[in-house]
């Protein structure tokens, strides 16, 4: 039972009250003191001691306690609290500034796209161009030249489209001259020359040469809507090398011009590609010049080159002379003439190397 009691004791002890535990049993006591007249040593503090514990840090919410306990309440909060109006006042809102156009054009560095003309320079003295003015800035050139239309739909098996023919009358012999050769976004058809077969109600059976050209850079969209009249839905271009550069890149200036393509659903003849087959090897190389004057017998003079047609044109815009562009145009014309004699000498090749063929094949038998 001692051995419950100096428990108890211990307890007690470590619940605060050691000295009340001391005098209920003082002969209990010195059986846990080697000396009795000694004070006992102080005991080391328990784990549960309330008052060995160091105070808990105050709560994240004591601010909102403090805040609650503190806070008046009814008659004390209706003095305290600030007057509220019983009708809101509107505030009017500021007015806003119209923006200037002027100003904001200074800002991002824009220009005024106006249709004008560019100013001719001092040494200029030459600056008429050709044609017919159809719109501001796009001129029309137009010219007739005599020969007979043929009378036969013209095969295109000379092209690998066997047993396909086309009417002569829905051809269109088409080619540009560019600011460039690289293509792309940049690259723009400064004129654009077509040819077909044509009766004249004066001048008869021939063929008719249209040329567009713009002066400047507002007309493009004019100069592809003129272009776009001038094509039915039965007609057939024909080019050379158009397929793979003039002909896409008109329809990336109509995309670009957002109007509505008109190249896209038309057939395309190309004659670079049956002119490489027939006659690769035999003369320097397959250019258009070189199978005129070879094949054609066709000599141009005083022709310019097609490398310097953006130079001319450029040239033209800064406010220089016309002499130059000029001759672009002649360089334009006499392509798409050349155009319409190619198709007819392919067409004739190739007809008469079937019928060799034909009387060959009768002479084995």
């Amino acid at each position: 039972m001692s051995l419950s009691l100096d428990k108890l004791r211990l307890l007690r002890r470590q619940a605060g009250d050691a000295t009340a535990a001391a005098a209920e049993n003082p002969v209990g006591a010195d059986r846990w003191s080697a000396h009795p007249t000694e004070p006992a040593a102080p005991l080391p503090a328990a784990a549960n001691d309330a008052r060995a514990r160091t105070p808990a840090p105050a709560s994240v919410f004591g601010w909102v306690e403090q805040e609650i306990r503190h806070k008046p309440t009814g008659a004390a909060a209706r003095e305290t609290a600030p007057a509220v109006p019983a009708v809101p006042v509107p505030v009017p809102a500021p007015a806003l500034r119209r923006p200037e156009i002027g100003g904001l054009r200074r800002l991002l560095g824009l220009r005024d796209r106006g249709i004008s003309t560019a100013k001719p320079r001092e040494n200029a003295a030459d600056r008429h161009v050709p044609g017919e003015e159809i719109a501001p800035g796009l001129f029309l050139i137009e010219s007739f030249v005599a020969q007979a239309i043929p009378t036969e739909p013209l095969s295109l098996a000379f092209a690998k489209r066997e047993g396909e023919q086309v009417q002569p009358r829905d051809l269109l012999f088409f080619d540009t001259e560019t600011t460039g050769l690289a293509g792309g976004t940049g690259t723009r058809a400064f004129m654009i020359g077509a040819a077909d077969w044509h009766t004249h109600p004066d001048r008869g059976d021939g063929l008719r040469i249209r040329q567009l050209l713009m002066t400047t850079m507002a007309a493009e969209a004019a100069m592809l809507r003129e272009f776009a009249g001038w094509l039915q839905p039965g007609t057939v271009f024909s080019s050379y090398n158009g397929r793979c550069y003039d002909a896409p890149l008109l329809k990336t200036r109509y995309r670009l011009a957002r109007q509505r393509c008109p190249i896209t659903p038309l057939d395309h003849v190309d004659l670079l590609f049956p002119t490489r087959r027939r006659y690769r090897g035999t003369w320097e190389n397959c250019r258009l010049a070189t199978i005129e004057r070879q094949l054609l017998q066709i000599v141009r003079e005083d022709d310019l080159p097609g490398s310097e047609a953006p130079a001319a044109w450029l040239n033209y815009l800064r406010g220089g002379s016309a002499v130059n562009l000029r001759r672009v145009a002649e360089h334009n014309h006499q392509d798409v003439v050349t155009l319409a004699l190619l198709m007819r000498r392919l067409v004739a090749e190739e007809q008469r190397d079937r019928e060799t063929l034909a009387l060959q094949a009768i002479d084995a038998v």
